[in-house]
């Protein structure tokens, strides 16, 4: 029973991971200009995503533009592009390995030993995307950094982390932790020893046998 609750908690936050990867995937806001140091006042709020780059204006309108040519885009961008899209489809593929599973659903009830095995199987899955997923947002957010300290970077030209990665790691972090409950799941190997072998009785002699 308590496995049962081990592997629904690991599914849940899985899942909840999952989600948040969709969400600082599609979000504008991986990084977000910077005015530290400078006095100069803005009307507006800069924003640049994997998809596209957004101004905010300070009445509150936000105009985004969708990036023109792949080709175009820096190489760390296509890439974390890619992490971050094989981590969403990864985790697709976790939950209905992991739902197959899972003790509360009636599939592959024959064979209870298959079944947990699914379940550790798209663990694995989502600890996977969620590895994926913390590259992918860990190496943007080391090339942000880098540039916000590069002493060459023109100060209005500096961004900060923006919220979508912290949504990322957060999510990631989730996914992570949740595949490995999954995997706690794991049938143990029960050791079967032979059946022990019991000594045939000596029969009591009797006189009768000696003549």
């Amino acid at each position: 029973m308590a496995s049962g609750g081990l592997q629904l908690l690991g599914f849940v936050l899985a899942f909840l991971g999952w989600i948040g990867i969709i969400i600082s995937t599609a979000m504008p806001q991986w990084k977000m200009a910077s005015y530290a140091g400078d006095n100069i006042v803005t009307a507006q709020a800069l924003y640049e995503g994997l998809w596209m780059s957004c101004a905010m204006q300070s009445t509150g309108q936000i105009q985004c533009k969708v990036y023109d040519s792949l080709l175009k885009l820096e190489g760390h961008l296509q890439a974390t592009r890619a992490l971050m899209v094989a981590a969403i489809l990864l985790g697709l593929v976790g939950i209905f390995v992991a739902v197959t599973g899972m003790k509360c659903m009636k599939c592959m009830e024959d064979d209870q030993v298959k079944k947990m095995r699914m379940a550790v199987f798209g663990g694995v899955i989502f600890i996977i995307a969620g590895l994926a997923a913390l590259v992918a947002t860990s190496w943007y957010g080391n090339r942000v950094a880098q540039a916000f300290y590069n002493p060459y970077t023109p100060v209005n030209t500096r961004f900060e982390f923006g919220s979508a990665l912290f949504i990322g790691w957060a999510a990631s972090s989730l996914a992570i932790l949740g595949g490995s409950f999954l995997c706690c799941s794991c049938p143990r190997r029960e050791t079967s020893y032979p059946p022990s072998r019991g000594y045939p009785k000596n029969a009591p002699s009797t006189g009768k046998d000696y003549v």
